[in-house]
């Protein structure tokens, strides 16, 4: 630790803080425009300008400047302030007098600084430079004229997103910001640019000039659009989700939020399931909540319980799914699964279907292979975290995959090759990788979706756990065996047993004739083709896609901006989001439903509503009453090496389509747009 002075004030800083750190740590407000703390220092703006005692500069600037022993800094005196309000004159200079119609204004940084430090006039009299607005693709508006040339877009795309699709042209009073080719930006993560960008250059294009920042109500929420558990801030107008913006948490996401999470906005509008309906005479027609539910209760009297089983989707929360279980167990029906992949677990114990390495223990790994997963799609900020270590300057971090590489990751990557036999090999030693593994001290495995929805997914994943146990990656320290879950209520319907046991019926039976009635909770990623036309279908979610349309019953629930509900990340992270608007028309949260279904089948739950809910979810599994943290899993059973063939085929990523992995997504007239850009571009490339 550095002991530093900050107006006579004494604090420590570690020793690689530079002065802006050692400032805000004092308390003292420092102006800025180019400095972000995620960012590597540029230095551009010079408004954090400080005077440092004894330095041969009369004024210092506090972001590129290091912290020493005994440094005495002045923030505040007539000569910084006369030299901050000079860097803002040069700044206004060419800036456009357009805030009332900037939808940056109100959140602006440029405008705030500009009531500190800003002049009351205009001493300019020249010509002023105009720039023409570059495209940036459907989600990114531009309007370079008011861009400052801080450069934090273009050392976003470089060093967080990893894309490079940004720079700086021509020089001086010319420089512009520009990509490099008339494509859109390709990056996954490119709506973080409207976040780092600190004037009104880059704004969201979907949402241009429809609200302004205070007119909108915050609510606390979590991204269901992947497995990271992206902490969100759901921005609403009304009724109405105007806004979705990412909330900082080191520990999960930083405050980074992939594009699918933040503009699939829209799709919560589109193709809305709002009321009952039931099937009379093949066709469904509208009922009331009390028709409807009897119909259902009716239904379930007259089935056997071996001919019921229930599947849960992608996007359900804890809550619906655990009453859905209970409802289904209590009926005396084991015929439950939330995998709609038919992915294979091994629920043995809790470190076997998780992220045990934690998202943030990434940055302690010190080398990673990757089987049969692709986290820039899968899990495009955790794969931020992935590209930081590997950027980062203190030690090497060698990553291996096995696979089919299906575009960039965004870091170097030795590609060992694309079927599974290679596990064998690493774990025989008689591939060079293996011994990158042994020799690291954190070596990290993940293991994707790729590999174990696979027919050898069996086998896939006990020579990869062995592969762990051979290499040391699980050790009474650290514990390196990863599974990379792409889908938000995978975890959690794990953690719940809503998985088939012992003789149960999975989800490939279910839909093959094995059951009379089925219960789809959410569950629009199933391929029905083979399910008979005479099993009595329950559909109870949000949009009305072809697992709709075959329902003999509709339930419409709330989507997860409309209802508080438990989720579970990759990582075992119990987080828990809040309902910011009403469900349309007369949907219903699930949970309450199936209660009262349960109510009209004499069922008794143990519960009469979501605290209760919540209370006994957590007598379940008591990972459910510990929020917000990350229960670290080391004492795992690697058992022995498997027997069995590997399958011939490549490993391949499981996500064909970022833009379009779920219902949401697939309503968003956004979403659509970007997929038709990104790929129509992609197989022109290719060809």
């Amino acid at each position: 630790m550095t002991k530093v002075i900050v107006d006579g004030i004494p604090i420590e800083v570690p020793n690689n803080a530079s002065v802006l750190q050692a400032c805000e740590a004092a308390g003292k407000e420092i102006p800025r425009f180019c400095y972000h703390d995620k960012l590597s220092v540029a230095g551009n703006c010079r408004m954090c300008m400080v005077e440092i005692t004894g330095s041969r500069k009369p004024l210092v600037s506090s972001c590129s400047q290091p912290v020493m022993e005994g440094m005495q800094v002045t923030t505040d005196s007539e000569t910084i302030r006369a030299a901050r309000r000079s860097t803002m004159e040069l700044l206004l200079i060419n800036h456009p007098l357009d805030c009332p119609i900037c939808d940056q204004g109100g959140e602006c940084d440029l405008q705030d600084q500009a009531v500190g430090y800003g002049r009351d006039c205009s001493r300019f009299t020249d010509e002023k430079r105009a720039v023409v607005d570059k495209y940036m693709g459907p989600l990114v508006r531009t309007v370079m004229t008011r861009c400052i040339q801080c450069t934090r877009c273009i050392r976003f795309t470089n060093e967080i997103a990893g894309t490079a699709e940004l720079g700086g042209i021509y020089r001086g009073t010319s420089l512009e910001i520009t990509p490099f080719i008339e494509q859109g930006i390709k990056s996954e993560l490119s709506g973080n640019l409207i976040d780092v960008c600190p004037v009104g250059a880059l704004t969201s294009k979907p949402t241009a000039f429809h609200f302004r920042s205070w007119e909108l109500k915050n609510t606390d929420s979590i991204d269901v659009t992947d497995a990271v558990g992206t902490n969100i801030l759901l921005q609403v107008r009304g009724n109405e989700v105007m806004r979705i913006l990412p909330r900082k948490n080191d520990d999960v996401n930083e405050e980074w939020l992939a594009d699918k999470g933040r503009f699939s906005l829209d799709g919560l509008k589109r193709r809305r399931l709002d009321r009952p309906w039931i099937k009379k005479n093949g066709k469904l027609v509208e009922a009331s909540w009390t028709e409807t539910l009897q119909h259902v209760a009716d239904k379930l009297k007259t089935v056997s319980s071996d001919r019921m089983g229930a599947i849960a989707g992608d996007l359900c929360d804890a809550e619906s799914m655990l009453a859905l279980k209970h409802l289904m167990n209590a009926l005396g029906s084991s015929n439950v699964d939330c995998r709609q992949d038919n992915a294979y677990y091994d629920i043995s114990q809790r470190g076997h279907y998780v992220f045990n390495t934690s998202i943030a223990g990434i940055d302690d790994a010190d080398a990673l292979l990757v089987i049969g997963s692709f986290p820039r799609q899968e899990a495009p900020v955790l794969n931020s975290r992935i590209r930081k270590r590997w950027l980062s300057l203190t030690e090497q971090f060698p990553i291996g995959y096995i696979g089919e590489l299906p575009d960039d990751p965004t870091y170097k990557v030795d590609q060992l090759g694309e079927t599974p036999e290679l596990i064998a090999e690493l774990i025989a030693g008689k591939h060079p990788f293996s011994e990158i593994l042994k020799n690291a001290k954190r070596p990290m495995i993940i293991l994707g979706h790729g590999a174990i929805t696979r027919p050898d997914a069996k086998i896939i994943f006990e020579q990869t756990m062995a592969l762990a146990k051979t290499v040391g990656a699980v050790t009474e320290e650290w514990n390196g065996f990863n599974i990379l879950h792409h889908s938000a209520a995978r975890v959690a319907g794990l953690d719940l047993g809503f998985v088939p046991q012992g003789q149960a019926k999975d989800i490939k039976a279910m839909v093959n004739g094995g059951v009379d009635v089925l219960w789809m909770l959410g569950a629009d990623e199933v391929n029905l083709s083979a399910l008979p036309a005479e099993t009595f279908v329950i559909y109870q979610g949000h949009h009305g896609e072809k697992a709709a349309s075959r329902a003999d019953v509709i339930l419409p629930g709330a989507a997860y901006t409309e209802k508080s509900g438990t989720y579970v990340n990759t990582e075992g992270r119990v987080q828990r989001s809040f309902a910011a608007i009403c469900p349309p028309g007369e949907a219903k949260e699930e949970w309450a439903a199936i209660y009262a279904v349960a109510q009209l089948l004499a069922v008794d739950l143990p519960y009469h509503n979501i605290d209760s809910l919540r209370a006994y979810m957590a007598e379940i599994n008591p990972v459910f009453a510990q929020l917000r943290l990350v229960q670290n899993v080391v004492d795992v059973n690697l058992g022995d090496n498997a027997q069995g063939n590997f399958e011939k085929q490549v490993l391949r990523a499981v996500i064909s389509d970022y833009f379009l992995t779920n219902s949401i997504s697939r309503a968003s007239l956004t979403m659509n747009e970007c997929s038709k850009l990104r790929y129509a571009v992609s197989a022109e490339a290719a060809e």
